[in-house]
């Protein structure tokens, strides 16, 4: 019994799998849609109380998909503390939580629900080429991610030195001035600090530069890799045909 719900739960490659996937996948659309829907104002008593249900039975559902999850997996407790385990505790502590302790700050924890959206993620096929893509250029990533984070201080510092004086509210220190660091490297540029002397224009140029680079290399990195884990995956997929 315990294999042929393994079967069920976690091999997506057979029939039931498949149909088990899709409605689990329907059940967190339409429970996204729903917790949008209680957002409205002026809904009425029926449509919330519906809501109310519907919510009660999501979350049925996906308490019974995290316990077969760990009565299938072989080791539970690595389910338990994995990425997608978290996410399904998450996707169904907030009604446990709301329902047996009288605390209202405990509402918060009614955003978790935002999280059913991630449960998405497992029913995709091509999650495995992103997983393997993410080793394959790993190290790039990290070493881009710092660079990215002494840029971002050479930035708030030369703005700050040329702005302090000119704008001592907007950059008042290199804290400050991380904020328009990291929109101008990023090239969002909100336009709600800018710079006004000559010194931080030309400055602000520089950055805008280093800033297009910024944006363009992790873009380069993710799809050169995401071709190699293609190619990885169907070297993979002829092998298995092969054997």
């Amino acid at each position: 019994m315990r294999e042929k719900l393994r079967v069920l739960v976690e091999d997506n490659t057979t029939r039931k799998g498949k149909l088990f996937d899709y409605l689990i996948q329907v059940l967190i659309l339409f429970s996204l849609i729903a917790f949008s829907i209680e957002t409205l104002p002026n809904i009425s008593k029926e449509t919330r109380a519906f809501l109310d249900f519907f919510e009660m039975f999501c979350v049925i559902v996906f308490s019974i998909e995290y316990l077969l999850r760990i009565y299938v997996a072989e080791k539970p407790l690595k389910y338990i503390f994995s990425f997608y385990g978290i996410i399904d505790l998450l996707a169904i502590l907030p009604f446990y939580l709301n329902g047996t302790l009288d605390f209202r700050a405990l509402r918060a924890f009614r955003v978790f629900r935002i999280f059913r959206a991630l449960k998405l993620i497992r029913y995709n096929k091509a999650l495995h080429r992103f997983h393997l893509a993410a080793k394959l250029v790993r190290e790039e990533i990290i070493l881009f991610l710092i660079v990215t984070g002494i840029f971002v201080f050479i930035a708030s510092a030369g703005i700050y030195h040329f702005e302090n004086e000119a704008q001592p509210e907007a950059f008042a220190s290199i804290f400050h001035s991380a904020w328009w660091a990291v929109v101008t490297l990023t090239t969002v540029g909100y336009g709600d600090v800018y710079p006004i002397t000559a010194g931080g224009k030309i400055f602000t140029f520089c950055i805008l530069i280093i800033g297009v680079g910024i944006v363009t290399i992790p873009a380069g990195l993710v799809a050169s890799s995401l071709s190699k884990a293609r190619e990885i995956e169907e070297k993979e997929n002829e092998d298995k045909l092969i054997k």
